[in-house]
């Protein structure tokens, strides 16, 4: 199985250890893995902030490097998303089969490798915070709001983690308040949301803070340290590739 793995631009220059756990855990899965390495930003910050002209440079770059494989598995919901909903021009073959073809890493390892056991270990309390794109978006879990079969793809995968405990939130998939471009907009707002986020694990005894994008992560990891907390962010690639 050929994989291509696509790692966000902020998680390449801020947080570059999902990237390595990403590889390591799909390397050790069985994946022939490829790292194209002319791949920069998926254009998901011009696209949103209303300037979608200007993303056309990093759509076909996304182009010229993704095409022609089996799969493309990247830790980011956000930015998999994104690709399979404003990847332009839609009428392109090769934007299609790359829209087919991208997957977010925890939906990968259930829907694709259909992952029935894992060999890490990770003996914390945890508590996932469920990113909006993942979600709503990705269909990575079911939504509280309605009346379907819970399900839960990241929390399935954390539970074949040794040691580990998941915190029961009381508000399980409630938004950080990141979204981009909306935390510099409407910060009162976005950081408002985001301590409201941040108590709800801290409040359930969480030791870490996971979830399959860094982004939101990264919101809540500001908030944790201006509060002087002890409680951590890691994504889940990294716990998943814990001790393997």
């Amino acid at each position: 199985m050929k994989v291509a793995l696509f790692i966000p631009c902020y998680v390449d220059q801020f947080y570059p250890k999902v990237g390595i756990n990403t590889l390591e855990l799909l390397e050790k899965l069985g994946c022939e893995v490829e790292f194209p390495l002319r791949q920069t930003c998926c254009g998901q910050p011009m696209a949103n902030a209303g300037f979608a002209s200007d993303a056309q440079t990093c759509n076909a770059n996304v182009i010229s490097n993704f095409k022609g494989y089996d799969y493309i598995v990247c830790p980011s919901g956000s930015c998999v998303l994104h690709i399979k909903e404003h990847l332009q021009p839609a009428e392109s073959n090769e934007v299609r089969k790359i829209q087919s073809s991208i997957y977010e890493l925890t939906e990968f390892l259930v829907d694709i490798l259909k992952v029935g056991q894992l060999n890490a270990s990770f003996a914390h309390k945890v508590g996932l915070h469920v990113s909006c794109h993942g979600q709503r978006g990705l269909h990575l879990s079911s939504m509280s709001e309605l009346m379907t079969p819970a399900f839960s793809k990241p929390a399935k995968l954390l539970g074949m983690v040794q040691g580990l405990e998941l915190a029961e939130l009381s508000r399980k998939d409630e938004c950080c308040g990141f979204g981009g471009t909306f935390c510099i907009t409407e910060e009162a707002v976005s950081v408002a949301m985001g301590k409201d986020r941040v108590h709800d694990h801290i409040d359930k005894g969480a030791e870490y803070i996971t979830g399959v994008d860094m982004s939101c992560l990264m919101h809540l990891e500001g908030i944790l340290n201006r509060q002087k907390s002890s409680v951590k962010v890691m994504h889940i690639a990294e716990i998943l590739n814990s001790n393997f």
